[in-house]
């Protein structure tokens, strides 16, 4: 049998009872967009965060734009963010007309490094966009420190990191805004998309809510052009049961790390994940690194890749080409070898299986099928 990437039939047949019933009441309620299935679980979810807003939205993709407009970010602007994260991040930069700016990584976190950050500040830099890669927290005391010498906003990408913290704050407490995916396989996931948005400032808060409803705070009176970006009824009572579970399934992923660390240390020839110090990791992947070996057909990570799916191990590669190699970003400049060691991490990283309820038995599996693949 085949051990997946994520098991999410696994989670569901866990407390389905709680998630048909909660379904089941929207659909009896005739009540599909908004109402208190909605409302109930901003509230709660901002009571999680720590924040005194939280705005529903269709996505994680959404919840970045709609941060990006509410804080007037557009032409002529620049944004700042990492090139070693899902092409969401810098898009909504580019959808408002603004300039996305990369910055290189730290080899071990896989965040943002913050003196290439820094030294990517220009006159025309209005933001940054730190990303809590792989539920890995950024240090955001150095990084809100940066913001501050240089008058930024900060948009925290939670994205993957639902439930982590840097010191005693939750990301998505810490910048001016934080932005949340709820795609199914996040960390607080639901069975379709849906995202969010947090944060402390009403006036923020107010806009996102008008921008989201088609720029109208008042139905066919609209004030600003907008977009539909509503987290529907039916995701809003899905996430209410989930949200009881979060911490708990956090800590089963951090359980989960452990034996992982255990059970590969002793192998060589890759670099195990790490949590960053004052950081508190929530492990959306559990992403190694392979050295990579001179070959000239293949990388070597990739020939890797094969021979566990041959053994039924199925991995994930986050991410094969960094952003600013991407096509769609050739005009900004960028050329290989700009960010190196975002460029290696690309060709070397590699997501083994990783979810609550694998068990001892499967992650022995993992490891001895890895050890096996490498020789």
């Amino acid at each position: 049998m085949n051990i997946p990437p994520v098991d999410l039939v696994r989670q569901y047949k866990l407390i389905s009872e709680e998630i048909d019933t909660a379904v089941l009441d929207v659909i009896k309620s005739g009540r599909y967009i908004g109402g208190a299935a909605v409302d109930n679980f901003e509230s709660q979810f901002a009571q999680y965060v720590g924040t005194t807003e939280c705005i529903g939205c269709n996505s994680g993709t959404d919840a970045l734009y709609l941060a990006l407009r509410s804080l007037n970010i557009g032409p002529e602007d620049e944004v700042i963010t990492s090139p070693f994260t899902f092409i969401a991040t810098a898009e909504t930069i580019s959808l408002v007309g603004a300039t996305p700016i990369f910055a290189d990584i730290d080899r071990n976190t896989f965040n943002i490094e913050l003196n290439c950050l820094e030294k990517a500040i220009t006159p025309k830099t209005k933001a940054i966009i730190p990303v809590h890669l792989f539920g890995q927290p950024v240090n955001m005391t150095g990084l809100m420190e940066i913001a501050q010498k240089y008058n930024l906003y900060v948009i925290e990408d939670c994205a993957q990191a639902t439930g982590a913290k840097w010191g005693d704050k939750q990301v998505g407490n810490i910048g001016h805004i934080g932005c949340f995916s709820f795609f199914p396989t996040k960390n607080l996931g639901t069975c379709g998309d849906g995202g969010a948005v947090t944060t402390n400032d009403p006036a923020i808060a107010a806009t996102i809510r008008t921008i989201k409803e088609h720029g109208s705070q008042v139905r066919y009176y609209h004030d600003m052009v907008g977009i539909n970006s509503r987290l529907d009824s039916i995701q809003g009572a899905i996430l209410q049961v989930k949200l009881r579970y979060l911490d708990r399934w956090n800590a089963q992923r951090r359980e989960v790390v452990k034996r992982y660390h255990e059970l590969l240390n002793a192998i060589s020839g890759i670099q195990l994940p790490q949590e960053i110090s004052g950081g508190y990791h929530v492990w959306n992947q559990y992403s190694i690194l392979i050295e990579q070996k001179e070959i000239t057909d293949k990388l070597y990570r990739d020939q890797i890749r094969e021979k566990l799916q041959e053994q039924g191990i199925i991995s994930m590669i986050y991410y094969p080409i960094p952003l600013h190699l991407q096509k769609v970003y050739q005009g900004l400049g960028y050329q290989e070898g700009a960010f190196p060691v975002t460029e290696k991490a690309s060709r070397e990283v590699l997501s083994l299986p990783m979810f609550p309820d694998i068990t001892f038995e499967e992650q022995q599996r993992v490891a001895y099928g890895l050890k096996d693949a490498l020789g």
